[in-house]
């Protein structure tokens, strides 16, 4: 694998990661669940906002025709949604009011385990022995980053903190399922849609909003560290698969860290120097994947932007300047070949 195609992932890790300390440093303002919602709304008003700039600025490529979300997919879109733009968040909130901060942090490693799991058990995701291995030492890095002695408490916090780590990891999944698409349309109705509900929600149970500086800070947040990392990891969810884009983006606690060092000097200790190398020894394993056999592709019509590499040799049923790479409605025939590959949008088949 190449450091091209893990790059969106971790990217996105980066983004998000990054946003963790910030949105920290605006705790002590606003109520939990209300800077949720406003994150959320941030990295929907924020993409609404480029999706029309770009919609003004660039002429439609003939054959495009309508790109939205197929109707066929539009469930899956619905039920990431409500599992990890609900849910999840609402899980979260209600967790944190009776567990620490550390514990929290902690828990929160468990997402990429669950994320992985569904995708391998669930979704038929192939996963060989040096992925799982850089899986392991990914999440045992993240492990190690938030441990602190005597902070993991299995309370009904803690549970519920376990079960938003689940809700999100569903919503991995099913974002899977819809990655084809337009991966800032996608990740702008995500963001508008949890940002409503977590505002409304935290609005109803008398949170007070709070000033414009301190709102308009947390939207920008909001639109770097989810709006445009959910866009990066969609697109990694459309070249990797789920269970390694979640092993890359399950670096994102160590990009936070490094952040929260700058912004507050501190000398690292053992603890991070060691989570540092098991998450380098993952994303090392990761890369070095070499998955390669005789696969059989079935008939499949889709669209997305490509390349007529040996998966796109189609004609076009509209004039075609010869611009790539490109965007319009194509089909897939039956094609039986072999090479390196990943679970991506053309490689989603049974071993």
């Amino acid at each position: 694998m190449s450091i091209r195609t893990a790059s969106p992932a971790l990217l996105a890790a980066l983004l998000f990661g990054a946003s963790t300390p910030l949105a920290k440093a605006l705790t002590g303002s606003v109520s939990p669940l209300l800077l949720a919602g406003l994150l959320y709304l941030g990295s929907g008003i924020g993409l609404a906002l480029v999706l029309a700039i770009r919609r003004v600025l660039m002429t439609p490529e003939p054959g495009n025709g309508h790109l939205g979300i197929p109707r066929g997919e539009v469930p899956w879109l619905i039920g990431a949604i409500l599992a990890g733009g609900v849910a999840g968040p609402a899980l979260l909130m209600t967790g944190l009011v009776s567990t620490s901060a550390a514990s929290a942090s902690l828990l929160l490693n468990v997402e990429g385990v669950f994320t992985a799991v569904i995708a391998w058990v669930v979704f038929k995701e192939n996963a060989d022995r040096q992925i799982v291995l850089g899986m392991i030492a990914i999440v045992a890095g993240g492990l190690l980053l938030s441990w602190q002695p005597g902070s993991l408490q299995m309370s009904s916090g803690a549970l519920l903190i376990v079960g938003a780590c689940l809700c999100w990891a569903v919503d991995n999944n099913l974002t899977r399922k819809v990655s084809s698409n337009d991966a800032l349309l996608i990740a702008c109705l995500k963001g508008l849609v949890a940002g409503l509900c977590n505002t409304t929600l935290a609005i109803t149970h008398g949170a007070v909003l709070p000033s414009v500086g301190t709102a308009a800070a947390a939207l920008i947040v909001g639109f770097a560290g989810y709006g445009v990392s959910l866009a990066l990891f969609v697109v990694a969810l459309r070249l990797l698969g789920t269970a390694r884009t979640g092993a890359y983006f399950s670096v994102a606690p160590l990009f936070g860290v490094l952040l929260a060092f700058a912004i507050w000097p501190e000398v690292p200790g053992f603890a991070f120097w060691a989570a540092l190398a098991l998450m380098a020894l993952g994303v090392w394993l990761h890369l070095r994947e070499r998955h390669e056999h005789e696969h059989t592709h079935e008939p499949l019509a889709h669209s997305h932007s490509h390349r007529h590499d040996e998966h796109h040799q189609h004609e076009h049923d509209f004039p075609w300047d010869g611009k790539e790479p490109h965007r319009h409605w194509h089909r897939h025939e039956v094609m039986v070949h072999k090479h390196p590959h990943y679970p991506d949008v053309h490689h989603r088949h049974s071993h």
